[in-house]
């Protein structure tokens, strides 16, 4: 992937006007960040509020929480490649609608083509049941195991930041979340 790709890619992400809610309520769409030579994406939910006033995925609590997990795994975050599922928010930060979930898909497949990751770390149920294209799925059932999508894509679900921030620094979701992104460092390290 180049620069100039992903930037010719961004910016027509940037103007999209599928959902009109959506981009009617919207401060800006929140494209992703995707570092040239990138081999990990992790994929959340939709953007919150931090995120729709930066333009920045994941930079509000939840994200300091992901940074921090992937510091700890030995994953700058410069290195890793940060996207959702869908690119702008919902309002009231509520869960985004199947519809919103399809009319998005198509630039985050775009963005996964040219990215080309050997993992995607799905955060989340609503991102893991993208990725793995159901449409519900229980997270305890598929977290911490990669599955290989009938597209090629390897997901590895876990626990959304901000979950493991409503059980606490100490409770089983911050703990998941700290193994599984661990889990994912191997796995891209051995991969290269």
């Amino acid at each position: 992937m180049t620069t100039a790709d992903w930037n010719v890619l961004a910016r027509r992400v940037s103007t999209c006007t599928r959902c009109p809610e959506l981009a009617r309520n919207r401060t800006q769409v929140v494209v992703g960040q995707a570092p040239p030579g990138a081999r990990l994406v992790v994929l959340g939910e939709a953007p919150g509020a931090a995120e729709d006033a930066s333009g920045l995925p994941f930079v509000g609590k939840a994200g300091r929480v992901l940074d921090a997990a992937l510091a700890a795994a030995g994953l700058p975050r410069s290195t890793v490649a940060v996207l959702n599922t869908l690119k702008c928010r919902p309002p009231g930060n509520r869960r985004p609608a199947p519809l919103e979930l399809a009319a998005c898909r198509p630039w985050a497949e775009l963005q996964l083509d040219l990215i080309a990751p050997r993992l995607v770390v799905t955060l989340g149920t609503t991102a893991t049941a993208w990725a793995l294209g159901r449409r519900t799925v229980r997270l305890g059932d598929v977290r911490g195991t990669v599955t290989t999508t009938a597209s090629g894509l390897a997901v590895l679900p876990t626990y959304h930041p901000s979950g493991a921030l409503r059980w606490g620094p100490n409770g089983e979701p911050m703990r998941l979340l700290h193994a599984d992104l661990a889990l994912a460092a191997s796995l891209v390290a051995e991969a290269a």
